[in-house]
């Protein structure tokens, strides 16, 4: 007679705890500062933070919220697992997304001119934990992480703003606002405790599936014209010279390369801005050098006793000179000339 082996009862997998993803860029570090100081370990969630920075060299950002409050604080490392508990902060130069609960450091092409940028956090992580994230827009400029937080909504999660009359700059939570359904509007004071409450809320709430607008292909590799989304613009991109994909999502509308810089309409015009101040300065410079050699021209003349043709070129020089004064003052005032004939070598 055989024997009956006892039934082993495995005990259910721990569902995936919640992550806390958190947007910031000018005005930001004031804000994380609050809210970090008021995380505890308490918290069963899993924080991951983006702030603006610069392509080169350290950021301190990490120390400057270790010492803010009592939770470990990383910055981010490619493959490290999510921790309740523990904040990681993304550096210089990397996006950080969230895949298969882990930490991704990604350096493809950069989102609403920054790299990092929170949209391609928050849409990582509304897809790899639909329903089970919070998103935080804190202060900033323009607005980067509109499109991920209604990414996070429409995943079933739970969108936070702190409010744009708290914000040192408050153009993100203000576009935020203005885009997202929002689920709270908090001063940055009131964020922590915010956090503490709701934590627990989300993490029992259901998987909720979402539908995927990120792009299929990988960061950086080309897609043919048939694969973008929407229609081709007239413009051209910021950041490659290349075509540029105006891609509208209800009232939010986005721009795309195919090589997949990704922009807001803020962040386009913006851009946009600085390729008009670019072109100025260069057109500046070409003017100048073009009225130094006139004048050279001229001089060399007089010494050969040409008169005749030294003050033909003197009229020239001048001519170019009036046209570097109009540009002068053109850039100076953040514009471009009225009439750009004025200004035609």
């Amino acid at each position: 007679m055989g024997t009956t082996e006892p039934t082993v009862h495995h005990a259910p997998d721990p569902p995936d705890p919640p992550v806390v993803v958190i947007g910031a860029s000018a005005g930001g570090v004031e804000a994380l500062v609050k809210v970090v100081s008021g995380l505890d370990p308490s918290v069963e969630a899993a924080v991951v933070v983006v702030l603006h920075l610069p392509a080169t060299g350290n950021s301190v950002l990490p120390e400057i919220l270790r010492r803010a409050g009592s939770l470990p604080v990383v910055s981010a490392t490619n493959g490290q697992p999510l921790t309740p508990g523990c904040i990681v902060v993304a550096p210089p130069d990397h996006h950080v997304l969230v895949q298969d609960g882990k930490v991704v450091l990604d350096r493809g092409p950069r989102e609403n001119g920054s790299r990092p940028a929170a949209d391609p956090l928050f849409r990582s992580a509304a897809r790899d934990r639909p329903g089970k994230v919070i998103g935080v827009v804190l202060s900033g400029a323009l607005d980067d992480g509109v499109a991920g937080l209604r990414a996070i909504k429409d995943a079933g999660g739970v969108a936070v703003v702190q409010d744009p009359n708290d914000a040192l700059t408050p153009s993100m939570p203000a576009t935020a606002l203005a885009h997202v359904p929002v689920d709270h509007v908090v001063p940055a004071g009131a964020l922590a405790q915010l956090l503490l409450r709701l934590v627990p809320e989300v993490g029992a709430r259901p998987a909720h599936v979402m539908k995927s607008t990120d792009n299929p292909k990988g960061n950086g590799e080309l897609r043919s014209p048939s694969e973008m989304p929407g229609s081709p613009s007239s413009l051209t991109c910021p950041e490659c010279g290349g075509v540029i994909w105006e891609d509208g999502e209800g009232d939010l509308l986005r721009f795309r390369c195919h090589v997949g810089h990704s922009f807001s309409a803020e962040s386009m015009l913006e851009l946009h801005g600085d390729s008009v101040e670019t072109a100025l300065w260069t057109a500046l410079r070409v003017l100048e050098e073009r009225m130094h050699f006139l004048d050279g021209l001229a001089q060399r003349q007089r010494k050969r006793g040409n008169e005749y043709a030294a003050r033909g070129f003197d009229r020239r020089a001048r001519g170019v000179e009036h046209r570097v004064e109009i540009l002068r003052r053109a850039i100076a005032r953040g514009e471009t000339p009225a009439d750009q004939s004025e200004v035609a070598s």
